[in-house]
C-alpha cells in the first residue's frame, strides 16, 4: 500500500474565489504534500474585490463535521482560519481540547483584504479566552495583532513587539507577526517564542496586492509541523514557499491578485516543454526559407 501522507484538518470558511479560505487551504496543503480534511465554519460571497456577505454554520455543524472525520483517520495539524462566530470558537475550541498533542496554527482572519470586518468584538474575546491558550503558532499581520491585544490603557497603538509578548501571554506557544500591512521598504516577518528571541526574516515587497497570503502562509507552516520539521525552519521554509506563490501570482479578476500556489508545477511543465521543443537552426546553417 502507499504510505499515507501527513493529513491536517482545516477549520475555515469557503471562499469561491479560490483565493483565501479553505480553498487557498487545500491548495496549498496539497502542494506541499499533505492530504487536507476541512470543516466549513462559513460561507462566504464575494471576488476577489471583498466580501459582500457571509453565513456561519451552527455550531452543531461544527461539530459534527470535525468529529466524524477525526473518529476516522488521523491528524498530524490543526490549522484555524475564519470561525465567524462566538458560538464557533467555542466549538472549536472543545473538539481541539481532546487533542491537545496536535499543533494547532491560527490565522485570526478578522476582515477581509480590503477591510470587510469578518468577526465581532465579542468573537475576539472568546477567541483569547477559550482559543489562544491552546495554540501552538498564531500568524495574524500587525493590525490584527494589534485588534487581538489592545488594551483601553493603551494611549497609542502597541508596537508588534509588545503585541507579541501580550499574545504569548494569552498562552501562545509562538507568534509568527507579518508585516505587509507596515509602511517598510521590505516585508518584515518576525517569529516570537524561541528561547524568548525574535527571529525576523525581510522580503522583497512585491508590487501588487494579494488575496490570500496570509492563509497560504499559515497552512505553509501547518504541512510543515505536520511532517515533523521544528517550528524555526518551518516558519523559515513556508515564507519562502508563500513569496515564490505571491511572486508566481496572477489576476484572473478585477481586484486582487492570487497567489500560484503550484507555480512549481508550472515551472516544471515549461522547462519540460522547452527541452522537449526542436532545436531553433543557427543563423549560419539556416536558408532562411519557411518549413
Amino acid at each position: 500500500m502507499t504510505a499515507t501522507p501527513p493529513i491536517i484538518l482545516t477549520f475555515a470558511a469557503t471562499d469561491p474565489t479560490g483565493g483565501a479560505g479553505l480553498q487557498a487551504d487545500i491548495l496549498t496543503q496539497a502542494s506541499l504534500g499533505c492530504h487536507p480534511l476541512t470543516v466549513v465554519t462559513a460561507i462566504t460571497v464575494q471576488d476577489t474585490r471583498g466580501v459582500e456577505d457571509f453565513m456561519v454554520l451552527e455550531p452543531e455543524w461544527i461539530t459534527d463535521q470535525a468529529r466524524a472525520i477525526l473518529e476516522d483517520m488521523p491528524v498530524a495539524a490543526f490549522k484555524v482560519g475564519m470561525l465567524g462566530s462566538v458560538e464557533i470558537v467555542a466549538a472549536v475550541a472543545e473538539i481541539v481540547s481532546d487533542y491537545p498533542d496536535i499543533p494547532l496554527i491560527l490565522d485570526p482572519v478578522l476582515a477581509s483584504g480590503r477591510g470587510d470586518d469578518l468577526a465581532t468584538e465579542e468573537t475576539l474575546e472568546a477567541m483569547r479566552d477559550l482559543l489562544l491558550p491552546q495554540t501552538t503558532l498564531i500568524t495574524p499581520n500587525s493590525g490584527e495583532a494589534r485588534r487581538l491585544v489592545e488594551d483601553d490603557e493603551d494611549v497609542e497603538p502597541p508596537d508588534l513587539d509588545t503585541c507579541a509578548m501580550r499574545l504569548l501571554d494569552m498562552g501562545c506557544e509562538f507568534v509568527l507577526i507579518t508585516g505587509s500591512h507596515e509602511h517598510t521598504p521590505q516585508v518584515i516577518n518576525t517569529l516570537y517564542g524561541l528561547e524568548d528571541q525574535a527571529h525576523a526574516l525581510a522580503w522583497d515587497r512585491l508590487p501588487n496586492s494579494y488575496h490570500g497570503s496570509g492563509c497560504t502562509l499559515a497552512s505553509a507552516v501547518a504541512a510543515l509541523l505536520a511532517q515533523g520539521v521544528d517550528m524555526a525552519t518551518a516558519v523559515k521554509d513556508a515564507q519562502e514557499y508563500t513569496y515564490e506563490t505571491l511572486r508566481n501570482g496572477f489576476r484572473p479578476g478585477m481586484g486582487q491578485f492570487i497567489p500560484d500556489r503550484l507555480f512549481w508545477a508550472r515551472e516544471d511543465a515549461s522547462a519540460e516543454a522547452r527541452e522537449a521543443a526542436p532545436a531553433e537552426p543557427d543563423d549560419e546553417d539556416s536558408d532562411g526559407s519557411a518549413p
